[in-house]
């Protein structure tokens, strides 16, 4: 039975590889149709949905190559496994789209004090090219993110796409029908905003995983309360709490206890580990125990194994 669900849980993992794929060689293809329309056309909305696109391309890349490391079990090199693969990926792909946002809003200022001339048939159907894509990879990515928060942020992020390909097609529109080509500069600015706004706000997540900030939906002061909470518990200190990655949070913490209650030391540090990971979500926890007579005699240093 269990050999039946592994071998499902593989099936699973290929399935979601292949949807990968085919999703980065979707948007790479639109990239290119996006960059030659937008050349034809003049149109600089088009070329900030192409670069956007082509970004978002190499995200997957790294999404699909980190999930493939991440399944290397840890070694006597990353006793923590390969997990955060994906994040270093991520801060080097937000750097890059905080550049792209940047660059995008130059060349949209400059525009503005010298316009140029703009087709508005190639931003159309290009667009349109792109909108179809989006909604695909939207598709794709749909039954994959319930079960990861690095490919629901993916998720959200070509929903967006999909409504910035509509930003595009009305700024053709507005061209075509009413030659208001100055719609065009409104559109790439409001897309370079949009890279910026989203390239900080994740470029923070991703950092204070990299330095190993408490998470944000963590408050300390309430963990520590819950632990001393826990009968025989009589004080908690170096405490310590980190993300691993997007999903799975480790803690470190000395628990004092009277010497009397050294019996009950595994009853009391199973209670801990049931409370972090039902309230706090905690699954990988190492507790050290000191008495509370000022030796410090550690009785175990022991860690509960991360869950998959």
């Amino acid at each position: 039975m269990n050999e039946d669900k592994g071998h499902s849980h593989e099936a699973e993992k290929s399935v979601s590889d292949a949807r990968l794929v085919i999703a980065i060689a979707l948007n790479l293809l639109l990239s290119v149709v996006e960059v030659v329309a937008g050349l034809i056309s003049g149109s600089l909305a088009l070329m900030a949905d192409a670069l956007h696109n082509f970004n978002d391309c190499m995200s997957l890349v790294v999404t699909l190559v980190a999930r493939i490391i991440s399944r290397k079990q840890p070694d006597n090199r990353r006793t923590f496994g390969y997990r955060r693969a994906e994040d270093i990926g991520a801060l080097i792909n937000l750097t890059f789209l905080i550049f792209v946002g940047l660059y995008l809003l130059y060349e949209a200022i400059f525009r503005y004090f010298n316009p140029q001339t703009i087709e508005g048939w190639p931003m159309v159907i290009a667009a349109g090219v792109a909108l179809v894509v989006d909604v695909a990879t939207v598709w794709f990515l749909y039954g994959m993110a319930k079960g990861s928060l690095n490919l629901r942020a993916g998720f959200l992020h070509k929903l967006s796409d999909a409504l910035a390909s509509v930003g595009v097609i009305v700024a053709g529109v507005a061209i075509l029908v009413w030659q208001l080509s100055f719609v065009d500069l409104l559109v790439s600015a409001g897309i370079s905003g949009y890279i910026l706004w989203q390239g900080f706000s994740l470029m923070g997540k991703t950092v204070a995983i990299l330095m190993e900030s408490v998470p944000d939906d963590i408050d300390l002061d309430e963990l520590r309360a819950d632990m001393k909470a826990v009968s025989g518990v009589r004080d908690v200190h170096h405490l310590h709490v980190w993300r691993l990655d997007d999903e799975h949070t480790a803690l470190e913490a000395h628990v004092l206890i009277v010497r009397d209650d050294a019996e009950k030391m595994e009853r009391i540090k199973s209670s801990i580990k049931d409370r972090l990971r039902e309230k706090f979500n905690i699954a990988h926890s190492m507790l050290e125990f000191e008495f509370s007579d000022g030796e410090c005699e550690t009785k175990t240093h022991e860690s509960s194994e991360r869950s998959g």
